[in-house]
């Protein structure tokens, strides 16, 4: 790596060109782009070349010096995979060869995603208190993050008007601007309509169009809805860190467990790849396999 420093002011212009695409055409999520940002900012700040002088054995050097420095696997898959969407865009933006392309991540372990019992989910979706607008706004989120298997970034950008509320339908914006229709079941339906008459009405400002609103009127973001999941899954007990993707996954694997198609979960998770969705798979035949052992006589 000895060629001309890099100019400041060469990459960044490339990287606000490149967060902005994140932010409007791939509608990343906020924790995405930080991240995204941050692991470009240090190979920047590693490398010291323009973005064009940037070649495949600069990026392998690079990714060595990372895994000498004792960077997990997953660390260096990620800052790879900031790489690659990078020079992804610069190819279609301004015909810029990927020096990633060739370059393989670091093979990971796929590992399961947690998720809660269902005796364990209905604890945690019988807890807050319908007696007070708080509480029925936490439930009405609660019953819909599991009832739909919703992003939480999904979940904070809804508005009133994506809500179907006579036929438990969302019109959901997912990842890469797609819209998908999401199902949502009777219990986040009736949790819905008396947030929306007891509680979103005295809190929402005038024009405000978000379905979840905090108690000054304004929209709930993601970070204020993962909180709530984590006061709550306190409460129950669990050794397990609980969060607005274990709903997610809670989701996927109850559906499995009863007996929902791979296709069909596919569909509903938003997923582009049928591999994604597999993973639930063995999530929900380890829980029929512990099931089994602890109850049949000769298991």
């Amino acid at each position: 790596m000895t060629e001309q420093p890099v100019g400041s002011s060469s990459w960044d212009g490339v990287l606000s060109g490149f967060i902005l695409y994140l932010q409007i055409e791939r509608n990343a999520s906020k924790r995405t782009i930080s991240a995204y940002a941050s692991d470009l900012a240090a190979f920047v700040s590693r490398v010291q070349l323009e973005p064009d002088a940037v070649t495949s054995p600069v990026i392998r050097q690079y990714l060595g010096q990372l895994v000498d420095g004792a960077y997990s696997r997953r660390t260096v898959a990620r800052k790879m995979s900031a790489l690659r969407s990078l020079y992804r865009y610069l190819a279609q933006d301004g015909g810029v060869e990927s020096p990633a392309r060739a370059i393989r991540s670091p093979k990971l372990e796929k590992r399961l995603p947690d998720f809660l019992y269902i005796d364990e989910m209905l604890a945690l979706l019988a807890l807050p208190d319908r007696t007070t607008p708080v509480g029925l706004r936490d439930r009405a989120l609660l019953e819909l993050l599991y009832a739909s298997g919703l992003r939480v970034s999904e979940c904070a950008a809804l508005d009133v008007a994506d809500v179907v509320r006579s036929g438990g339908v969302l019109r959901v914006l997912g990842k890469g601007r797609r819209e998908r229709i999401v199902l949502y079941g009777s219990k986040a339906q009736e949790a819905i309509e008396e947030y929306l008459l007891h509680s979103r009405t005295k809190w929402a400002q005038a024009g405000t169009t978000a379905l979840f609103v905090n108690q000054r009127g304004s929209r709930l973001s993601d970070r204020s809805m993962r909180r709530i999941v984590e006061q709550y899954a306190a409460r129950i007990g669990t050794t397990k860190h609980v969060s607005p993707h274990t709903f997610r996954h809670s989701f996927a694997t109850h559906l499995l467990e009863g007996g929902a198609d791979l296709r069909t979960v596919q569909e509903l998770l938003g997923h582009q790849s049928l591999s994604t969705t597999q993973i639930y798979t063995h999530t929900a035949r380890e829980h029929l396999m512990r099931v089994y052992e602890a109850s049949h006589p000769r298991a």
